[in-house]
């Protein structure tokens, strides 16, 4: 079993930045992906940023420049920098790790950005 911890979510105002962490622990490989997807009310789930443990990194198009996601292998931690963040940041921000040939997600953290 694996199970993710996240932290970090709160409210901020518009222009401000926020810092993501996600603890992953359990029984996880070495070769795996970690990242975040968001959901907002009435909204699907949407990817948002992932890095595999051999440092590749992948953005949605819509916080790149913004937003920078960081880990630490050793940990089995993710991180997300979220920089001149947006109202329509706003939402459950979920860590997932891809270990064994399935996702494993958190419980989410919520981040509001008000105008």
């Amino acid at each position: 079993q694996v199970q993710l911890v996240e932290s970090g979510g709160g409210l901020v105002q518009v222009g401000g930045s926020l810092r993501l962490s996600c603890a992953a622990s359990g029984s996880i490989v070495s070769n795996n992906v970690m990242g975040w997807y968001r959901q907002a009310p009435a909204k699907s789930r949407e990817f948002v940023a992932t890095a595999t443990s051999g440092g590749s990194t992948n953005y949605a198009d819509s916080v790149k420049g913004r937003f920078t996601i960081s880990r630490d292998n050793a940990k089995n931690t993710v991180h997300l920098t979220m920089n001149s963040l947006k109202p329509g940041d706003s939402a459950v921000y979920y860590c997932l790790i891809l270990t064994h040939g399935r996702n494993y997600w958190g419980q989410g953290t919520q981040v509001t950005v008000s105008p």
